[in-house]
């Protein structure tokens, strides 16, 4: 089959090479950013004169007053966040160990806890290790897939509220510095998270090599569980975060600006810190966890099928390592890419913001592309064999390297078609904001249409990928192609970031008595943000359908089925049920939001009421209380909807056996993705058809406002709507894809094992 140009040693050395560098990057974009100092002691100059840190723009404001305001609002956030995080993982550990116990219990009842080696599943005439080593090595990388998880969302979530007030003070020298300042805070999560998960797969990959020394097949099936705890903590960082934000969002904005009048973060509206801490807990904290979750799962798929390839039969090593190598160039790339807008190009304008986030995406998919070239060339030989149901198919590199490059591209495509439906600089949203004119109800109906036909190309482009990446690779390519679309998930997390911290600055701004030109300033950041934080869920549910398809690829294999039949009755009762999932699941989860934010409404409605003083600015609201509905509410809520993932393919499997339950991943995985895709930009589109309204930037946008006018109070309701849409139920929908897809590989040898004996015994 041929060698590889790249020797194994420098394999081993480049691939946790790459993983320091990007934590070193993330640490400098750190001390950038705190050299921006909170204190009133610090930003004053040896002469008592203020330092080059804050040049104050507007006249009579007292520079000190305004710096400790800031603090004072972030230390809010910042220990609301914290407290939540700590009161999420109380119960999220719980679950672990639950979990863990299990993944133990079921893998190792595979063969009666048998402690004698088994005939290897693809190889008879070879002996891998026994069933209980499975078990015991799934359950310690479930457990280090899971805390994995849970550091990144908590890193990303402390990073950006450390850098929230940090941004609003730099947002008074100029509109490029606050940009730098939450671009640099974005860097930082966006390198430690895609870092991390490098790492710490590699470590496991060869600690567990220390056990299973020949046996690979053993050893990467293992390593499967990595993928599994990455995503289980993902599912309840998506939901309770997601519906910890949008109960108070809801709250703040029904009561303070539809009813009250009141702008949006006015420090009188009681909701305003729980929503500034919805923000990072549900967009930082769980798309940190949900974006982890997506890179473990895929390079787990892609490592499940290379190891019953010849990579895995031949030793190859350095082959083997093709999915980590790609993760390591996508670190260098993106670190080379986050430069072009830190140091090569200085953002001066409002205008030249969103044109700059988009720049990175472009760069860093060319630079990507030019990266898979040369991994595919030194890192595989020219050709080789991949296995494909039960047949190796014969594959050469360049083959290999179109199969992640058309996954990288595809991801480019589903971030640009997401930017069209959800910017308010193009006709879609610009159409909807112009249904406000007759109401809310217009507004719902051009809302709706336009997330459904937002759709179709992302569909287009997943099929093509698909369709691509199977011919040459089979189901490896699909897995490797997911990987592509992933492989600059750097600086996807930090633009995606970039969003709800550019949110708080405004936010803070607002709250500390700021003058509107710093808040227009903070408006123009949060605005692109917003566009940038729906190509970001794009990217993160058309990886997810690559990643549930290359999970059931090897799911199927694992589980020794031929072929899926959907004519059979098992299989085609599981398509129905699994299509119905998505639904189920985005039920439940819009209806807790829907009852947290009646608790938030009748508080705030309550504090309005009966605190004398409060809407004309001389009494302080109740933050706390606020805090606290959103925390009990989505600690209570989140469990319902996680158990529906969790337990459907144990139910199943074990229930109803291996072809059923082919059938509900399918199923869940064609009607998931298009809901998803839906729920996101329909809300993403509502919330900028707002903002159109209220910047009045054109004049169309004036003819519709100002604020508090019909036509914006309708776009409000709008945008109220989306809310659970676009950041509870749509980026959740990716997770419930994979997680019972990745859940379903982990536990195929017990279900093929023990599984369907409802339809043994009938």
């Amino acid at each position: 089959m041929g060698s590889t140009i790249l020797p194994d040693l420098a394999t081993e050395i480049l691939v946790p090479l790459a993983a320091v560098v990007g934590m070193a990057f993330a640490l400098l974009q750190y001390v950038f950013v705190s050299k921006i100092k909170m204190s009133p002691e610090e930003v004053t100059g040896k002469n008592g004169g203020p330092t080059d840190y804050l040049i104050e723009e507007e006249e009579g404001l007292n520079d000190h007053n305004v710096v400790a305001k800031c603090a004072e609002i972030q230390n809010a956030i910042s220990e609301g966040a914290t407290s939540f995080l700590f009161t999420e993982y109380k119960y999220v550990t719980m679950f672990m160990g639950v979990f863990a116990v299990v993944i133990f219990l079921f893998l190792g009842s595979v063969e009666g806890f048998s402690t004698k080696p088994q005939p290897c599943t693809y190889n008879k005439d070879k002996y891998c290790k026994p069933a209980l080593a499975t078990a015991i090595f799934s359950t310690i990388s479930f457990l280090l897939g899971a805390v994995t998880s849970l550091i990144s969302g908590f890193l990303g979530m402390k990073i950006a509220t450390y850098a929230n007030a940090r941004t609003t003070l730099e947002a008074r020298k100029g509109v490029g510095k606050a940009f730098i300042v939450a671009f640099r805070s974005g860097a930082v999560m966006g390198f430690l998270l895609a870092a991390n998960g490098l790492l710490v797969l590699y470590i496991a990959i060869n600690l567990f090599k220390i056990y299973y020394g020949d046996d690979w097949e053993g050893l990467f099936e293992a390593i499967t569980g990595y993928g599994l705890g990455g995503s289980s903590m993902a599912l309840f960082g998506r939901v309770g975060g997601g519906i910890y934000t949008k109960a108070a969002d809801v709250g703040a904005d029904l009561v303070g600006k539809v009813e009250r009048n009141i702008p949006e973060d006015d420090p009188r509206n009681p909701a305003v810190i729980a929503d500034n801490v919805g923000d990072n807990v549900g967009d930082i904290a769980g798309m940190g966890s949900d974006l982890f979750g997506s890179y473990a799962e895929s390079s787990c798929a892609a490592l499940v099928v290379a190891s019953i390839s010849s990579f895995g039969i031949d030793h190859d090593l350095t082959g083997m390592m093709f999915p980590l190598l790609i993760s390591s160039m996508g670190i260098i790339v993106c670190l080379i890419t986050t430069l072009f807008a830190t140091d090569f190009f200085e953002i001066k304008e409002v205008e030249s913001i969103e044109p700059g986030l988009k720049n990175q995406l472009i760069i860093s998919t060319v630079l990507m592309t030019v990266g898979i070239a040369i991994v595919s060339w030194v890192a595989l030989p020219s050709s080789f064999t991949i296995f494909n149901f039960g047949v190796q198919k014969t594959v050469k590199n360049w083959e290999l390297f179109f199969c992640v490059a058309v996954g990288l591209w595809a991801g480019l495509v589903i971030g640009f078609i997401t930017e069209y439906y959800t910017s308010n600089a193009y006709s879609p949203v610009q159409d909807v904001a112009d249904s406000c004119r007759t109401g809310a109800a217009t507004n719902v109906i051009f809302g709706l249409a336009l997330g459904y036909k937002s759709v179709i190309i992302p569909i287009f482009a997943i099929a093509v990928s698909i369709f691509v990446s199977f011919s040459l690779a089979a189901m490896y390519g699909i897995a490797v192609s997911a990987l592509g679309m992933l492989s600059t998930i750097a600086t996807g997390l930090a633009i995606d970031a970039y969003g709800p911290i550019s949110d708080n600055a405004g936010g803070i701004a607002e709250m500390a008595g700021m003058s509107h030109r710093i808040r227009e300033r903070t408006d123009a950041l949060d605005s692109a943000g917003n566009t940038t934080a729906a190509i970001g869920k794009g990217f993160a549910i058309g990886s997810a359908a690559l990643v549930s398809l290359a999970l059931f690829g090897a799911f199927v294999s694992r589980a020794a089925i031929t072929t899926v039949d959907v004519l059979t009755p098992k299989v085609f009762i599981g398509l129905i049920v699994g299509a119905m999932l998505p639904y189920w699941f985005s039920a439940m989860t819009m209806k807790s939001v829907g009852r947290a934010a009646l608790e938030m409404v009748e508080e705030v409605r309550r504090q309005f009421n009966t605190i004398p003083g409060l809407m004309e600015g001389t009494a302080k609201p109740d933050y706390a209380t606020c805090v606290k509905i959103s925390t009990d509410a989505s600690i209570k809520e989140m469990m319902p909807p996680g158990a529906l993932v969790i337990l459907t393919p144990l139910i199943v499997g074990f229930f109803f056996g291996v072809e059923t339950l082919s059938g509900v991943l399918a199923g869940s995985l064609v009607s998931g993705v298009q809901v998803a895709i839906s729920a996101s930009n329909t809300g993403g589109a509502w919330d900028n058809a707002k903002k159109y309204i209220e910047a009045g930037a054109s004049e169309h946008a004036r003819t519709l406002g100002p604020k508090g006018s019909d036509p914006h109070k309708a776009a409000v309701i709008g945008d109220t709507i989306g809310d659970p849409l676009k950041d509870t139920s749509g980026p959740s929908l990716n997770i419930l894809i994979k997680l019972m897809a990745v859940e379903s590989l982990v536990f195929a040898p017990f279900f093929a094992t023990h599984g369907g004996i409802l339809f043994k015994y009938l």
